[in-house]
């Protein structure tokens, strides 16, 4: 059951629910990593609506490894890597992450683990796929477990 909290950004939050405007008030194209940064903000938006609470976003580990964003899912600590496309034609953004990505994202959720001082807890790995289309609204997948 979602709480209040959750029923609102569901239903009212402006990312989830503004078709995507892919250029910048200027008219200008958004670059990549503006699009990638707008993927990462639709994507904590969807998953606070889904009741999770985003602990922490762009987390890099100061050994390497990364993650986009650190969840909180009821009893699950979720580390999520967000893949964000403007086109369908390329396959599906959940495919881009590959074996070598997946190490990095292993190892900056290590590295969080390890500041935690607790690796008695459950965690796992999600990706969000993002697919941005000029006036059309965010379609999001939410991949559980992903790897």
């Amino acid at each position: 059951m979602l709480g209040i909290g959750s029923f609102l950004n569901k239903h009212f939050s402006r990312l989830l629910n503004t078709p995507c405007r892919l250029q910048g008030r200027d008219g200008v194209r958004l670059s990549r990593n503006e699009i990638g940064d707008l993927g990462e903000r639709i994507a904590c938006a969807k998953l606070r609506a889904e009741g999770g609470k985003v602990l922490y976003r762009n987390y890099r580990g100061p050994k390497g490894g990364e993650v986009d964003i650190v969840l909180r899912d009821d009893d699950t600590l979720a580390f999520v890597e967000v893949k964000t496309r403007t086109r369908k034609g390329f396959g599906r953004p959940l495919d881009a992450v590959d074996a070598s990505k997946q190490v990095l994202i292993e190892r900056g959720a290590n590295s969080w683990l390890h500041l935690l001082g607790n690796r008695d807890i459950l965690w796992r790995f999600d990706v969000v796929e993002i697919i941005l289309t000029e006036g059309e609204l965010p379609e999001i997948t939410v991949v559980r477990n992903a790897f």
